[in-house]
């Protein structure tokens, strides 16, 4: 049976991962630059960090999954906040409006030995959009100070004290989360990985 390697630090993809009944053999978070090209569109941005994140992590006769999720207004990208202050800019600029949320995924086969059946790269991405309710300034420094959207991408979290500042979200829950699992999962099942029977 084929193993698995997740190449990503997010606590949240290994238990997507986990909770629709994969085994992951390992996790190591690539180490690339994430940075922006100039000019470069936030769809074919994130494309492409989920495929270099897929490639710059090893393996033998493994499949490799990463991902890379971003929060998106028309050509403005939100990144992971660099502190408490950017955080609650970012959230008043994202209240009370829609934006988006594009996570690409990209599942490689690492050799030497051929792919078990001969393709060697599943990749797609999927966009859901998110609308905020309108939010005051104490909401937002209440939710800040929690700590939670810290790490992560647009300065909060869907499946946490996040869900609170969500009015709306059209499309694919667990895409906001860090990976479409309606996608994701036919295409782990496609290239022989198979689900714990536990």
């Amino acid at each position: 049976m084929p193993r698995l390697i997740l190449a990503s630090g997010s606590p949240r993809r290994r238990t997507l991962l986990v909770g629709a009944g994969f085994d992951i053999n390992a996790v190591i978070p690539p180490q690339i630059p994430e940075v922006r090209r100039d000019g470069e569109a936030p769809i074919d941005y994130v494309r492409r960090l989920a495929r270099e994140k897929s490639a710059a992590v090893p393996g033998t006769n493994t499949w490799v999954i990463a991902a890379d999720t971003i929060v998106h207004k028309a050509d403005t990208i939100f990144e992971k906040p660099k502190d408490d202050p950017g955080a609650a800019i970012m959230l008043g600029t994202l209240a009370g409006d829609w934006h988006r949320v594009t996570t690409a995924w990209n599942l490689r086969w690492s050799g030497p030995s051929p792919a078990p059946n001969g393709r060697t790269v599943y990749k797609g991405h999927s966009t859901s959009r998110v609308k905020f309710r309108g939010l005051t300034p104490i909401e937002i420094a209440r939710y800040v100070v929690t700590g939670e959207g810290r790490d992560k991408a647009g300065g909060y979290a869907v499946q946490g004290l996040g869900a609170g500042l969500i009015d709306r979200v059209v499309g694919s829950t667990t895409n906001v989360v860090g990976l479409p699992l309606d996608k994701v999962v036919p295409a782990m099942l496609a290239a022989g990985l198979t689900r714990s029977k536990t």
